[in-house]
């Protein structure tokens, strides 16, 4: 019978130095002490096998033996899965279509505009500064109720805030000091300093915050 540790060695994760949604990958991956090649690709320079493994030549993109996958949230979930202790989502059927809903709202309203946040077009930059310092600010209550987002245990929600946040620095955005963004800032404290999170830095995204 195969061991745990030689199915996970078999796994490949193609990722790159600065991707939120890579990011994303790599908490999942640190999380449940998956052991993975990870291969940091430059983004201008991908591998030649990348193209065939995945038709958009993309990251992230995981290789599982005989499966590829290459969409963050697919990967996410499917690791979870797989791997399902700590778990990343909910048991029940209902929670687990919230947290999926509440994760199609952050890919919607905040992973969305990672793309013109990192554009070389200033009105385009300025304008995604705008909308997502105003959308992370009018969810403070939201992450004043539990620990974590909407909930007492870290999850997928998590996983996929926590690179846009810890980014903030990155796309010019600054919280304002006072009672306003506190639940804001003791969230970032929290999650920022787990251990498991610092493990799923590159050296890129330490840079960010130093």
């Amino acid at each position: 019978m195969t061991s745990v540790a030689n199915r996970r060695s078999v796994m490949t994760l193609f990722t790159l130095p600065d991707c939120p949604l890579c990011h994303s990958v790599r908490i999942v991956l640190a999380e449940k002490d998956i052991q993975a090649d990870i291969i940091e690709m430059d983004p201008n320079n991908k591998p030649e096998d990348l193209a065939d493994l995945n038709p958009y030549n993309s990251a992230p993109t995981l290789v599982d033996r005989e499966l590829v996958l290459y969409d963050s949230h697919v990967i996410m979930e499917y690791l979870d899965e797989r791997f399902p202790h700590p778990p990343l989502m909910p048991v029940d059927p209902v929670s687990r279509a919230h947290t999926r809903l509440t994760l199609f709202r952050i890919k919607k309203d905040w992973l969305s505009l990672v793309g013109d946040l990192e554009s070389d077009e200033k009105e385009r930059m300025d304008t995604a500064r705008i909308i997502l310092k105003e959308s992370i600010l009018a969810a403070a209550e939201v992450f004043a109720i539990k620990p974590y987002f909407l909930s007492n245990d870290f999850s997928l929600i998590d996983a996929t805030i926590a690179p846009i946040l810890w980014r903030l620095p990155k796309y010019g955005i600054d919280l304002p000091e006072g009672a306003e963004a506190q639940p804001i800032r003791d969230y970032m404290d929290r999650v920022f300093s787990r251990e498991l999170f610092q493990l799923s830095l590159t050296m890129a995204e330490q840079s960010i915050r130093p």
